[in-house]
């Protein structure tokens, strides 16, 4: 497993972000997919239908979406996560601080998302705030309960693929440098 302070090789072509909700996954997939020129697929969007339930065609979707040369996109779901790592060759784990800074985050992103009605996936919305506490699936509560799931995938990931490059970013600092020297002179240079 890389370090953020280790420059990759090359710009690489497929790329997968992983962390627990809120940790940013989205938006640094798409920073990602800006700079390496290939889409960025917001894996939740094909894989929720209406009403929060799971699309028949996801799989497909997803097969379709990274058969291309070059892409960008989140690691997640466990039907989709051997596919999906079958063709990339470099995973971004974004490993922060739960408490300090992902907590936070999920929590101001449900509240901001849920306060201004934003339409999120296939017309669904994010769940009225009271029911965090009735939701055992409340994404706040997800958050909480799977925040250790990336650090016991690791180590299998990393055995299973072996060809696949893993950089742990443990900071937004972090997140920054490593943007800074990994990708941006893999362009330039």
């Amino acid at each position: 497993m890389r370090s953020y302070d280790q420059p990759l090789q090359r710009l690489p072509k497929r790329v997968l972000v992983a962390g627990v909700s809120g940790a940013g996954k989205t938006t640094l997939a798409g920073r990602i997919a800006e700079i390496t020129g290939g889409p960025h697929l917001e894996i939740d969007a094909i894989f929720h239908g209406p009403d929060w339930t799971p699309r028949p065609e996801f799989l497909a979707d997803l097969r379709s979406f990274i058969s291309a040369d070059v892409w960008t996109t989140e690691w997640q779901y466990d039907a989709a996560r051997p596919l999906l790592a079958e063709r990339a060759d470099l995973l971004v784990w974004l490993d922060f601080p739960f408490v300090r800074v992902t907590l936070p985050r999920v929590l101001t992103r449900t509240v901001r998302r849920r306060l201004r009605r934003m339409e999120l996936w296939n017309g669904n919305f994010e769940a009225p705030l009271r029911t965090f506490f009735t939701d055992h699936d409340h994404i706040v509560r997800w958050a909480i309960r799977t925040r250790r799931k990336y650090t016991e995938l690791m180590p299998h990931f990393v055995n299973e693929y072996p060809n696949v490059a893993v950089v742990r970013l443990r900071s937004q600092r972090e997140v920054e440098e490593w943007l800074r020297r990994s990708l941006v002179p893999a362009v330039t240079g």
